[in-house]
């Protein structure tokens, strides 16, 4: 299928999102889009799809105008759009997760199982999936759940898929069966349009590159005849000179300590300091115990041995509100469930966990609230209208930055920051670097778990690498390289 869209515009009220965007895709290619949070690559792909309707501009399918209605419409012309949140039903199984609302009935409206367990085992052989059809898709892990959203495609015959950040969430090797199946739906002739902020999976699988910026289709490029500087460059609109900008915080005292944490099946013996004005960075595997270990000494999941100290003294921590009220920070994995209240505005979202701060006679000083949260939208440089907007309109990097700020806003002496750039674009990722920097600099101890090694290497003053629920060993700085942390990863030594 050949798509082709010319000069299209959005906007959404007074917000223009979309200014004379071109793009298009070629029968059996990998199309990456990229550009900064917000700047129209979901809109131009909704509009492709139906979702929204265009102010202007025009779109072709195979050479003739068309205009989708709907997303149904589009699906049912070859068109499939697997979003960033899936939408699979965890109560259900894989099979009616595969066929909802298109199930195979006979004349009399029976379902006929034993046909669509048919057709889907044949489009798993086809893609090398291995999934139990009657398990809940609720057991399965985000990489297998996104596997069930390909697959659904092709059961519609699709010819152009549309991927959004696929692989935010899943795991290196869920990523090699992804490329592999990508690779088979190129050999299919389906095209894939691929949205991503990774730049070494775009330069990997992708055939061609369009960046967008402010809503502009700044240029299309053959990824074979550019590069990772000039990629950045057409999508900031400049260079970006250290992109892990320069740290010059003095490293103190120690302010954290955990002695000797372990959680049944699930991490034993785990020791670490962290000092004053230091990063230090938590390398591994998925899976190998890093989050777990985290959001036990935040106290959201129990400790079942070890202690805790701060400044020197030991403290108890059973739930979060102990870890706030010691000054402990934790900025979690997933921002969107844990981080978020998304339905409330900006401004509740910053100050909830300074709330009492604000307190006047048993009543709120929402003059004073309103001061604070405007102070650290600014400093964060959180892009949005109002800070009373809903958080859950803001672009995927300003919705971090909210849940920094609020952190921020409590003066938290430790911050422990959870895979704090995944889904970020570069510029929105260099501005929190730059405030990670900044709080090391007033002397906040800050924790960081990233899967992102060369954001490790960039970032940490030191690299605790965890393997298989133990401490695998340490890295100063100087010494810490890509190859040593996966051979720490791995089990080597």
């Amino acid at each position: 299928m050949e798509v082709r869209m010319t000069g299209i515009t959005k906007s959404f009220g007074s917000n223009s999102v979309l200014r004379g965007v071109d793009f298009d895709i070629r029968p059996g290619e990998v199309h990456a889009l990229m550009g900064e949070n917000g700047a129209g690559k979901s809109t131009l792909m909704n509009i492709l799809t139906g979702l929204h309707k265009a102010d202007d501009g025009r779109v072709f399918i195979n050479g003739e105008e068309r205009i989708f209605s709907n997303p149904k419409e589009a699906e049912e012309h070859g068109l499939s759009f697997i979003h960033q949140e899936m939408n699979t039903w965890s109560d259900m199984t894989v099979l009616e997760n595969l066929f909802i609302g298109k199930e195979i009935k006979n004349s009399l409206g029976w379902i006929k199982t034993k046909e669509m367990k048919a057709l889907a085992k044949e489009t798993f052989n086809e893609l090398g999936i291995h999934l139990d059809l009657n398990r809940d898709v609720g057991t399965l892990s985000v990489g297998q759940q996104q596997m069930i959203e390909i697959a659904k495609s092709l059961m519609t015959n699709a010819e152009v898929i549309i991927m959004d950040e696929p692989t935010a969430a899943l795991t290196e090797r869920e990523i090699d069966v992804l490329f592999k199946i990508i690779a088979k739906l190129k050999s299919r002739n389906v095209s894939i349009i691929y949205i991503s902020h990774r730049m070494e999976e775009i330069f990997k699988i992708s055939d061609r590159i369009t960046v967008m910026r402010d809503g502009v289709s700044v240029d299309t490029k053959n990824t074979s005849e550019t590069h990772n500087d000039e990629i950045v460059r057409m999508m900031v609109g400049r260079d970006l000179e250290d992109y892990y900008p320069k740290k010059d915080a003095k490293i103190g005292e120690v302010v954290f300590e955990a002695k000797q944490l372990g959680q049944e099946k699930v991490f034993k013996d785990i020791s670490f300091q962290v000092k004053s004005g230091e990063i230090v960075g938590f390398s591994g595997l998925m899976g190998a115990g890093r989050t777990e270990v985290m959001r036990s000494i935040f106290g959201i999941d129990a400790l079942d041995e070890g202690e805790l100290y701060l400044e020197g003294e030991k403290i108890q921590i059973k739930a979060p509100s102990d870890a706030i009220r010691q000054g402990i920070g934790f900025l979690t994995e997933d921002r969107k469930v844990e981080g978020l209240i998304l339905d409330y505005s900006i401004r509740d979202n910053i100050s909830l966990p300074s709330i009492d701060g604000f307190k006047k006679h048993f009543l709120i000083d929402t003059k004073a609230e309103e001061d604070f949260t405007g102070m650290l939208v600014k400093r964060l440089n959180i892009k949005s209208m109002s800070q009373e907007d809903p958080t859950s309109s803001l672009s995927g990097g300003n919705q971090q930055k909210v849940v920094l700020a609020k952190w921020v806003g409590i003066g938290s002496k430790v911050l422990i920051l959870d895979e704090p750039t995944r889904g970020v674009d570069v510029g929105a990722k260099r501005e929190i670097y730059q405030l990670m920097n900044e709080l090391a600099e007033r002397g906040v101890a800050i924790i960081m778990v990233s899967s992102d090694l060369p954001e490790i290497l960039g970032v940490s003053d030191r690299v605790i690498v965890i393997h298989e629920g133990k401490l695998a060993g340490e890295l100063p700085k100087a010494e810490a390289t890509e190859e040593k942390i996966m051979t720490l990863a791995t089990g080597g030594y």
